[in-house]
């Protein structure tokens, strides 16, 4: 079988799946990369990864060639790129594609009233919805969002990015979060739906009330000073560190050592590979429910807290209970490293891709009971976070 995954970039979130499906298929898999990686992603070290990858293309490089593989292989697995040129004539021959997606409303569902937008996922989705084209949702918000347009139906599966997965024992674990000062960790760039000004406000109250704590920012942007201005009139240099722009290696190290982590994008956050890093790392996470991979990733009160969009009060009551309570921290960092270790991880992933392409390629559909490509559930963006934390 000859299958080609297309996307803007590969990256270290799925290279571990690319492997996955190497090993399978051998010469028989490709990764075409459309465009030359970002700089600012270059700055955080993740081109560096993709030199002597055997399976890896440059569209770029050689548009013919990609361009005749893309409409050649038995399947094309396509998404990261808004350019639908790539499959615009295999999708018309009526050959067999497997899209991934983040959500298409991530600036909000109203948008969806839009004649144009609408005429737009009719031309690039919906006119499709008989043909052998199947949806990854990348994220919990995906699904609903495309059952807006009438696209996919039956044929939304759960799934996401599948950074490397890096084995511990609880005992490691342990040790690399000894106890002392509470150690708080936020990763990312400092940009506006990130929020990071957020994990500011908390670490105010920490220390109004007395809280022994460190909050670590690995990341730069355009709000860095906005940021430093902060923490200067407020009194926080004794508890806020700015380590800079950071390699991914050293973003996992630095998860490594720490108890919290808080994610807190809003809903643009498409899916946010950190919180599969940061449960793989064993860090108790407080996260926003907007954000793409929380509904699949996290159980609240089980493997991690969730707070609502924009409740900056939720946010700092849950990291204060968290700074409280070490069992529980101890325990919500247990369960979010079995999450990953036993089902979201990248050879979990990749097995499942593997047998939903042998699936449809003879016209077969089947969901798994529940992990990546299990079936997305359709939750409405404004019901979420009653569904996620049970309060509905």
């Amino acid at each position: 079988m000859r299958v080609t995954f297309v996307s803007n970039y590969i990256n270290h979130h799925q290279i571990p799946v690319s492997e996955v499906l190497y090993e399978k298929w051998g010469e028989g898999y490709h990764f075409i990369q459309t465009e030359p990686m970002e700089e600012e992603r270059i700055k955080l070290g993740w081109n560096n990864e993709i030199k002597g990858i055997p399976y890896l293309l440059c569209y770029y490089d050689d548009p013919q060639g990609c361009q005749q593989l893309i409409e050649e292989s038995d399947i094309v697995i396509f998404g990261g790129t808004d350019n639908e040129e790539y499959i615009k004539r295999r999708l018309e021959s009526g050959k067999i594609v497997i899209r991934y997606s983040e959500r298409l409303y991530k600036n909000g569902q109203w948008k969806a009233i839009s004649p144009r937008g609408l005429y737009q996922k009719y031309k690039d989705h919906t006119q499709y919805r008989n043909s052998p084209v199947y949806m990854l949702c990348a994220g919990g918000y995906v699904a609903h969002d495309f059952h807006i347009v009438h696209a996919y139906k039956g044929k939304r599966f759960r799934w996401g990015y599948f950074p490397e997965f890096e084995e511990s024992t609880k005992e490691e674990r342990l040790q690399w979060k000894a106890e002392g000062r509470i150690r708080i960790l936020w990763a990312g760039r400092f940009i506006d739906w990130k929020h990071p000004e957020s994990a500011l406000e908390v670490a105010k109250v920490l220390k109004e009330k007395g809280h022994d704590f460190t909050l670590t920012f690995a990341g730069g942007g355009e709000m860095e000073d906005e940021l430093k201005r902060y923490v200067e009139e407020h009194g926080l240099k004794e508890y806020v560190h700015f380590e800079g722009f950071c390699a991914p290696e050293q973003v996992r190290s630095l998860m490594r050592r720490s108890h919290i982590y808080l994610f807190t994008s809003d809903y643009k956050e498409g899916w946010g590979a950190v919180l599969n890093e940061a449960m793989n790392s064993g860090c108790a996470v407080v996260a926003n429910h907007g954000i793409g991979a929380v509904p699949f990733l996290l159980k609240h009160n089980e493997n991690g807290l969730i707070y609502q969009n924009g409740n900056i009060k939720e946010l700092t009551e849950l990291t204060e209970r968290l700074c409280q309570n070490r069992e529980e921290r101890i325990r919500f960092g247990d369960a979010a490293y079995e999450t990953i270790a036993t089902e979201w991880n990248s050879k979990n992933a990749g097995e499942a891709l593997i047998e939903l392409c042998e699936n449809v390629a003879v016209g077969k559909i089947e969901f798994r009971e529940h992990g990546p490509l299990s079936e997305a559930p359709m939750i409405k963006q404004n019901k979420m976070y009653q569904y996620l934390t049970k309060k509905a």
